[in-house]
């Protein structure tokens, strides 16, 4: 069977596909531990049933997001939506920073706010890690 990860990527137009896919492979290598799915549409690793981060193609870009990334203080991630998300936007993968991602990834195994049990929580999330 094919992995849903390469077959989401292969829908893509060609410009997308190549951020797709590096962004697959930069997040992989970073994250083997993770259990990989299609959530919602889009490519997630998840860390406990807790989503970490996934990436999705918008209208204009690919969306690079963390779910606790506004903890992570770094450089180069923008916040996104009310809670602790944050992401970074490629329209080419000439503007993919590897070694961002090679300091981001690691925090989002560190620093994890509880998304799983959201609806439970009636809409809070808590810091798990």
């Amino acid at each position: 069977m094919s992995d849903p990860f390469a077959l989401y990527n292969e829908n893509q137009t060609p410009e997308n596909r190549a951020i797709c896919d590096r962004l697959l492979s930069e997040v992989d290598r970073h994250l083997p531990e993770a259990d990989r799915k299609i959530w919602h549409g889009a490519p997630v690793w998840f860390l406990n049933d807790n989503p970490i981060v996934g990436y999705h193609v918008l209208k204009r870009c690919v969306r690079l997001l963390f779910w606790s990334g506004q903890s992570f203080d770094e450089p180069g991630l923008a916040p996104e939506g009310s809670f602790k998300a944050a992401e970074a936007r490629y329209t080419s993968v000439d503007q993919i920073d590897a070694d961002a991602i090679a300091r981001w990834v690691p925090k989002a195994r560190d620093i994890q706010w509880n998304y799983r049990d959201i609806r439970k929580n009636k809409g809070l999330t808590n810091r798990i890690s």
